[in-house]
């Protein structure tokens, strides 16, 4: 399993707690490679088919699907938890993500 910065992973997130995002759903990776390929766990950004339109959302079109990458619940999660991967995003989807998680975390 190909598990690079920027793919989407089907990712098992129970179980949570309170309003963390829950069930099996697509994730987008988001730590480097470095740190993919020699620890366990992964950092990820869950996506969501439903929400509205938020500065830490990205919506995106994922199996001809529209979906959102949601930026404000990124959590890490140990490589078990991935149960299938699929495409990468496009580089101008990584362009916006990449903007977007500067806007949030960085000043």
């Amino acid at each position: 399993m190909e598990l690079t910065q920027y793919g989407i992973v089907l990712v098992n997130l129970d179980p949570t707690i309170g309003s963390e995002i829950r069930k099996t759903r697509p994730c987008v990776i988001i730590s480097p490679n470095e740190m993919n390929k020699h620890l366990q766990t992964l950092v990820i950004a869950p996506m969501t088919s439903q929400s509205k339109s938020y500065p830490t959302r990205l919506e995106i079109k994922h199996n001809n699907k529209k979906g959102w990458i949601v930026v404000d619940q990124i959590r890490t999660i140990d490589k078990q938890r991935v149960v299938k991967c699929f495409e990468k995003l496009s580089a101008k989807e990584i362009e916006k993500l990449k903007s977007i998680i500067k806007e949030t975390f960085v000043d």
